[in-house]
């Protein structure tokens, strides 16, 4: 099983760059994609619904902000894209698809960087979310979570973490928090499983030739239970060609 996740930065500006043209030859059976900023009546039918692809969308209530989709291979036994609190269900944050052996989600949580206000709000959100981790551990099924937690983990996981260490993404609650998720509660980081080396990043910035130096943050993530753990095949960051200002990030399980 081959699942792919891209915070696409706007969906129609990663199609205008390519991103539905390189999608078929990937050959992914799930695809999660973050910042949407679409409603689906601003889609055409090529990213509506890829050939040989289910698409499913929760778009933000606001037009032109955050959103999600997710892309299937086959048709799941459920979607649902409600979680119960406004941030979540009407900033369309959240979309998971049910199959038999493995249930897939696309999140987009909250950045906090535009201020206190949103800090807020995202620690909202992740105090929130724990509860809904919580309840997908006693579920006993196994769960993929593809997306842009917004929160780089540990120093490896970001260039510059000494001058990042009082910004939104990189503060000492955030990456508590990602403490917890990954010790406390079991839940697996899938990229960490393989790959274990330095300078693997998911984000640039577009100041300052951050691109192209390499300056990145790991902010997106594979994050799965603990019954999928030994099931992580293969990982990689496809940086060859860009879609958005995140690269895809790509992994393949045993399943």
């Amino acid at each position: 099983m081959k699942i792919i996740t891209l915070n696409a930065n706007g969906i129609r500006s990663a199609d205008r760059k390519g991103f539905f043209d390189w999608m078929p030859g990937q050959n992914a059976d799930v695809v999660c994609l973050q910042e949407i900023k679409a409603q689906t009546e601003q889609l055409d039918d090529r990213v509506l619904q890829p050939d040989g692809y289910f698409g499913y969308f929760n778009s933000a209530q606001k037009k032109g902000y955050s959103g999600v989709a997710l892309y299937s291979r086959r048709e799941p036994d459920r979607v649902g894209d409600r979680l119960g609190w406004d941030t979540a269900d009407l900033e369309g944050r959240f979309l998971q698809a049910d199959f038999s052996g493995v249930s897939v989600v696309s999140l987009y949580l909250p950045s906090g960087t535009s201020g206190e206000e949103r800090q807020t709000i995202k620690y909202d959100f992740m105090a929130r979310f724990e509860q809904v981790l919580t309840n997908i551990l006693r579920q006993g099924k196994e769960f993929i979570i593809c997306g842009d937690w917004n929160i780089a983990h540990k120093q490896i996981d970001l260039k510059n973490w000494r001058s990042n260490q009082k910004n939104s993404g990189f503060l000492p609650e955030e990456r508590a928090w990602m403490d917890k998720v990954f010790g406390e509660m079991g839940l697996v980081d899938a990229f960490r499983v393989v790959n274990r080396e330095a300078e693997q990043y998911t984000w640039w910035s577009n100041r300052g030739r951050s691109w192209e130096k390499n300056v990145g943050w790991r902010i997106d993530y594979h994050v799965v239970t603990p019954g999928l753990a030994d099931r992580i095949r293969a990982v990689s960051i496809y940086k060859e060609q860009r879609f958005s200002d995140h690269a895809p990030l790509i992994i393949e399980y045993d399943i």
